[in-house]
């Protein structure tokens, strides 16, 4: 599934080809994603600017001159930006054509993703966390919410409601970072190692979006090009293989239905 980086770095990469163009047209080939496109959504955005192309957790939000675009891209989802003669592909599904000549084609082979419209802010955000790279998030949060949770560290950092966008790839690596295995009781961690999970947090996902994002079997970003923060991952993926910190044996334990790698020895 694309994580917060990754939508971040397709965020940045269709911004100057869709900021400030006009829309004249949108094809939608295969409405019946995660929640159907809204009806008439071609007939509400032809003939209107984008004036904003904004990120929220993992939504991009393509805002409008009235009402705005909530896109996400699901569990295989991608965007790009392509000509208008560009051939279909198979699991090409939605089309948004502007001013400029240009198009930006949704692809989505599991169609697990989005395309929603609102005149307001949109329900699925309403509820949502602090972006992990704001002002509004750091170690003194986590503790405070932490404090007398049964739930291990690891799904209380995924938690939407906690912080937004930390998905599985980069909360195993602020982990090992922050030396805390990601199965201790959320509630059994000190504000002090709070304080340096959240500093951790903050930085590994700032180093994924510098680098594009993490290379992912479905993810491509919007030039079509895979990320390459993967050759820095430290435990996700290698679970068996020797810790880079102690040449240990990385173990590989289940959470919250998920695959967790940590170091039994670096990790407490």
């Amino acid at each position: 599934m694309p994580e917060l980086p990754e939508v971040e770095t397709t965020r940045r990469g269709i911004k100057p080809w869709v900021y400030q163009q006009k829309i004249v047209g949108l094809i939608i080939r295969q409405g019946s994603l995660r929640w159907p496109v809204t009806e008439g959504l071609p007939e509400l955005v032809r003939g209107q600017i984008v004036v904003g192309v904004m990120r929220r957790a993992k939504y991009l939000i393509l805002q409008l001159e009235r009402g705005s675009m909530l896109v996400h891209l699901g569990m295989s989802g991608s965007l790009r930006m392509a000509r208008a003669d560009t051939p279909w592909r198979k699991h090409d599904h939605i089309e948004l054509q502007l001013g400029n000549g240009a198009t930006l084609r949704y692809h989505d082979p599991r169609r697990f993703g989005a395309w929603l419209w609102s005149l307001d802010e949109h329900d699925q955000l309403a509820h949502l966390g602090p972006e992990p790279l704001s002002s509004e998030f750091d170690g003194e949060r986590l503790w405070q919410m932490g404090k007398g949770r049964k739930v291990a560290v690891k799904p209380f950092i995924m938690d939407n409601k906690t912080v937004v966008g930390v998905g599985n790839i980069y909360a195993s690596e602020a982990l090992f970072r922050s030396g805390i295995r990601p199965d201790r009781a959320a509630g059994r961690i000190s504000k002090k190692r709070y304080f340096v999970l959240g500093e951790h947090i903050k930085e590994v996902l700032a180093a994924a979006i510098e680098q594009g994002g993490t290379t992912l079997r479905d993810f491509v970003n919007s030039s079509g090009e895979p990320g390459y923060f993967q050759q820095t991952l430290a435990v996700y993926g290698r679970g068996g293989e020797n810790c880079i910190s102690c040449s240990g044996v990385l173990k590989d334990i289940r959470l919250g239905q998920r695959s967790s790698v940590f170091c039994s020895t670096c990790q407490r």
